[in-house]
């Protein structure tokens, strides 16, 4: 009897044993897959990430190509002022000009 009680708590012990490694090699494995899924998380952003920055690169190109043809627009709006003021200082010194030569003859008569 003391045998059979014997062989049965070895069997028990290196049943246990056996389920233990199982259980480690699942554990094991279920290490392995979340350390794959962190990797994946970490790579998509990083990815994300990366995305982000050509996104924001791109939209300072633009917005700097929008400032500098509004700087442009806005020095050839000036430009066009500054001739349009030109343009009528010239006229107004012609008519003073015609104005005053009418009053001198005027004067001389």
């Amino acid at each position: 009897m003391r045998k059979i009680i014997i062989a049965s708590m070895a069997a028990a012990a290196f049943s246990l044993a056996a389920c233990s490694e199982k259980a480690q090699d699942e554990t094991a494995e279920a290490g392995t897959a979340v350390a794959d899924d962190a990797a994946a998380a970490g790579d998509a952003v990083a990815a994300g990430a990366a995305d982000a920055v050509d996104a924001t690169a791109d939209a300072a190109k633009d917005a700097g190509a929008a400032v500098e043809d509004a700087a442009k627009d806005a020095g050839n709006a000036v430009e066009g002022t500054v001739n349009a003021a030109g343009d009528a200082a010239k006229a107004a010194g012609d008519k003073i000009a015609a104005e005053t030569k009418k009053a001198e003859a005027n004067d001389k008569k």
